[in-house]
């Protein structure tokens, strides 16, 4: 008779387990539908955060559970701060609202800036469509045609304002190396700066390439930007242009610079707020998996950014995140008081 009790209560035990499974998955996509879901970015309206936010806006459902609907809203300001605070302390913490905001936020959480108002390490990482490089370019009628002649020419460089890359970048770079790279500032975005430089107001931009390419699909490619260089440690395939690193000297000089361009490696980061449950983070980071292999979503992917899709899972980007996060504090220190503050 114990025997018996014995395997009744393994056959209970069993049930149970195998039954709690899809109960746990239904009640993710009973959640789910009918809402209607957020996608924060903390860029303008037309620039490259805006397109991947749409496209992904526009096929993600598919793929979540309960196929909720998505709509994108702007929040522009303060380099992607205003943005990014929004997430972290008025949106929704039950996973309806995702961020697409600057790759550059956990270093500025990193550096202490005094209008953060979050913690990087909260927010629940669900992955990147692309990767991306960073590079200086000069436009074909400027005197610089190559990195070596900013040690003798100066360069306009167009700037976005403080809390860019767009501004830091050559702010850093000045300073830090001796380049010629004067800041002009006053510029909102990507297609401003393009028009500028056609107009002859500035002479060139320090920017990921992946915005460079998607403001002016073929201007590399047809001549019209020339590459200076790229800000990674090696120099980009095809673009026959060196590594800034070949002009530092000292290893500090490096160190800063790789601090400095370390966002980068986070891609386009997409994050949910903080404090969401495990079931629905995980749910999520599947579905961002799912529509980077869509055919459509790599198709109007293209078609807006003019890039292909290069994804990162959330467990990826949430692996460099804490490696970033590992940086001296002394190199930290010295980025900073270079350039005031960090872009993206």
């Amino acid at each position: 008779m114990l025997s018996r009790l014995r395997e009744l209560g393994a056959f209970a035990l069993v049930g149970g387990l195998v039954w709690s499974a899809p109960a746990s998955a239904q009640n993710v996509a009973d959640f789910y539908k009918g809402k209607q879901m957020e996608i924060i970015t903390g860029g303008t309206p037309g620039s490259i955060y805006d397109h991947w936010s749409r496209a992904l806006g526009h096929h993600m459902g598919k793929h979540l559970p309960g196929n909720p609907n998505f709509v994108v809203r702007n929040m522009p300001g303060g380099g992607h701060i205003t943005a990014t605070n929004y997430l972290a302390n008025q949106s929704p913490r039950d996973g309806t609202v995702l961020g697409l905001v600057s790759r550059n936020m956990p270093l500025q959480d990193l550096v202490g800036n005094s209008a953060v108002r979050f913690k990087s390490s909260e927010f629940g990482w669900i992955g990147s469509p692309e990767m991306t490089n960073r590079g200086c370019v000069a436009y074909k009628n400027a005197k610089v045609k190559k990195a070596a002649d900013l040690y003798q020419t100066e360069l306009l460089v167009a700037g976005s304002g403080a809390g860019t890359a767009v501004s830091t970048t050559p702010i850093l770079l000045a300073k830090l190396l001796g380049l010629k790279l004067k800041l002009v500032e006053g510029y909102q975005g990507g297609p401003e700066i393009f028009l500028a430089m056609e107009r002859g107001e500035v002479e060139g931009v320090c920017q990921t390439m992946a915005a460079i390419e998607s403001t002016g699909p073929g201007w590399i490619r047809d001549g019209k930007l020339n590459v200076l260089f790229n800000l990674e440690k090696d120099p980009l395939p095809g673009m026959n242009a060196p590594s800034v690193m070949t002009l530092t000297k000292t290893d500090e000089e490096r160190a800063i610079i790789a601090f400095y361009n370390s966002s980068a490696e986070l891609g386009r980061p997409v994050m949910t707020t903080p404090g969401i449950p495990a079931d629905r983070l995980t749910a999520l980071r599947r579905a961002f998996d799912a529509t980077m292999k869509d055919k459509d979503f790599v198709a109007e992917a293209k078609r807006l950014t003019g890039l292909d899709v290069m994804p990162m899972t959330g467990e990826q980007v949430d692996a460099v995140a804490k490696r970033i996060a590992q940086t001296p504090k002394a190199i930290m220190d010295k980025t900073v008081a270079i350039v005031g503050s960090l872009g993206e």
